[in-house]
């Protein structure tokens, strides 16, 4: 996060959380084993962000984000 500085690249990331927000199921379920988390990925071509993600035991979501704005 110390990274994104410029208003643009952190309402291009706030909008892509909001959609894993709402629905943490919306992106695509990466390859894994089972010792692994199960990573879903998430691209928002308008904004040019890419979001990697997982839901936690407790239903939390931990991001990673790329944002290439």
């Amino acid at each position: 996060m110390e990274a994104i500085t410029s208003e643009p690249e952190l309402h291009a990331l706030d909008r892509a959380l909001v959609v894993i927000s709402v629905d943490p199921e919306v992106g695509e379920l990466l390859p894994g084993g089972p010792a692994s988390p199960r990573l879903r990925e998430y691209t928002d071509t308008v904004e040019r962000v890419r979001l990697l993600y997982w839901m936690s035991s407790l239903g939390t979501v931990v991001v990673v984000a790329y944002v290439e704005v």
